[in-house]
């Protein structure tokens, strides 16, 4: 564990973005001043890449589509002490990411979740939130984590996130981040957060092939023998 002070450590924010040109500009200026926005492109044809750029962001291109492409491309070029990860729909608002990063700063916790209130109609469909709930049962059946949420929005030191090895690119990334660091030990905690309506249509969620491909993803997810990773979370 690093050796700095709480004021001391620096913070990425790592942000998958497929044609977000309309968000980009609220979703941007609500990253908490020193931190490092890192908006990674995942094939956009709006000029996201560009907006991204102007607006003073690290833009890393990553033409492989797929959610998990886009994250981990993020984790690699951070090299932040903590690690965030947030949507860039503006469905989820990254200046209430401090209080997840404090869990992890303050040693509280090793993984620190956001976890989605719709706040209003429509925001999140009621056939996705009986699919996450689902998924948490089964994160509960394989890990012992109870979780209610397995939303986008978390913060994590980066050198214990590397260790953990992550193999999906598509949308199961985020499940096989809570399933290995359950498995390598990890403090894991819960956070409420607002959830909005979203700008633009969903890639998942949005269309029958997203929903079918990550309901896929994330049962070949959870099929996975457990791995051992190196220590236990970043203690």
């Amino acid at each position: 564990m690093s050796v700095l002070r709480k004021d001391q450590l620096t913070v990425d924010v790592v942000l998958p973005c497929l044609n977000e040109a309309v968000a980009l500009p609220w979703v941007l200026e609500r990253i908490p001043p020193d931190w490092r926005p890192i908006v990674v492109d995942n094939g956009s044809s709006d000029g996201s890449a560009e907006i991204a750029a102007a607006l003073g962001a690290t833009v890393v291109y990553e033409p492989r589509g797929g959610f998990g492409f886009a994250c981990h491309a993020g984790l690699l070029a951070a090299d932040a002490d903590i690690v965030c990860f947030c949507d860039c729909d503006a469905s989820l608002d990254p200046s209430l990411l401090p209080a997840l990063v404090g869990e992890v700063a303050d040693d509280r916790f090793d993984l620190a979740l956001g976890r989605r209130r719709p706040q209003t109609r429509g925001a999140w469909p009621v056939h996705a939130r009986a699919a996450n709930l689902a998924l948490s049962r089964m994160v509960h059946r394989r890990t012992g984590l109870r979780l209610h949420d397995l939303g986008p929005m978390r913060a994590a030191r980066r050198e214990p996130l590397l260790a953990l090895a992550l193999t999906d690119r598509r949308s199961g990334y985020p499940l096989q981040m809570v399933v290995r660091a359950a498995d390598a030990g990890w403090r894991v905690c819960e956070l409420d957060v607002p959830y909005r309506r979203r700008t633009g249509r969903s890639k998942v969620t949005g269309t029958w092939r997203g929903t079918w491909q990550a309901v896929q993803d994330m049962h070949a997810v959870l099929a996975q023998p457990p791995v051992a990773a190196p220590g236990a979370g970043a203690r």
